[in-house]
């Protein structure tokens, strides 16, 4: 099993989603403890990570298999998370 770890940036971001989507978006994170690679996961293009769907939400991740962690790097709306 993976170690999760929500950097601050996007714990900030997960307070400010309203609900059903923040109660979504949370099991799906904790969901990549279990499968770091969900149905559905893609590598990122142009930059390090990947990515998975959540209703209209992105959660963009990192996987280090070497020492079973993964990193939460950044969430939001798919409209504004891709602007980087």
């Amino acid at each position: 099993m993976y170690h999760v770890r929500i950097e601050r940036r996007a714990l900030k971001k997960l307070a400010k989603i309203p609900e059903p989507h923040y109660a979504h978006i949370k099991a799906a994170i904790l969901a990549l403890a279990r499968q770091p690679r969900p149905l559905g996961y893609k590598k990122l293009k142009g930059r390090d990570g990947y990515r998975i769907r959540v209703t209209d939400y992105r959660i963009i991740y990192e996987i280090r298999d070497d020492i079973l962690f993964i990193e939460v790097i950044d969430l939001g709306h798919r409209k504004d998370i891709y602007d980087r």
